[in-house]
């Protein structure tokens, strides 16, 4: 059994996120290039996002913790659903979502950029504005930053490694609509 004991930095990290992610809330149009670092290969995708808060009586979030095995509620998380149409080279369109959840500086995913499994990945905040996240899993990382930009725009850049070589990069420009 792990005991966790809350640090005020922590306190202070969650306040930052609940803050991010209340202001991330809404729709947004999600333009992003894959560039596939071996090959110079790059996929466009154009996105529709709908980013909705959870409070902790949230059922899929109470789901969440319960696929984390964690003994006690998240607090907070948020869910997002998305729409993707890609522009090259041509795919079938695809639909998904995905449940964030939050305790002290974990992220809890129920699934992760590559895999169907439940994730973490540690967190952290440059300003207010910035998070910062790094996951592993399966051989690889995601070094990901997500920045809000006033009320109206966030930029994204995922950067994907295997055995210590980057393998691709994900860049992204969304704007709320």
């Amino acid at each position: 059994m792990v005991i966790s004991v809350q640090t005020s930095q922590d306190s202070v990290v969650e306040a930052q996120a609940i803050a991010f992610f209340k202001r991330s809330e809404g729709n947004w149009q999600s333009r992003r290039r894959y560039y596939t670092l071996a090959n110079d290969e790059t996929q466009e995708v154009v996105s529709d996002i709908t980013v909705q808060f959870l409070t902790g009586d949230n059922e899929e979030l109470l789901t969440l913790g319960e696929r984390h095995e964690l003994t006690e509620p998240m607090e907070f998380g948020a869910k997002v659903t998305r729409e993707s149409a890609y522009l090259s080279p041509s795919r079938k369109p695809s639909v998904g979502e995905t449940v964030f959840g939050i305790r002290e500086n974990v992220m809890y995913r129920d699934r992760g950029f590559a895999t169907p499994k439940p994730v973490t990945a540690l967190y952290r905040f440059r300003d207010d504005d910035t998070m910062t996240l790094r996951t592993e899993y399966g051989g690889s990382s995601f070094e990901e930053e997500l920045k809000l930009i006033g009320t109206s725009y966030r930029t994204r850049q995922t950067i994907i490694s295997r055995a210590g070589e980057e393998i691709m990069i994900g860049q992204y420009l969304e704007k709320r609509v």
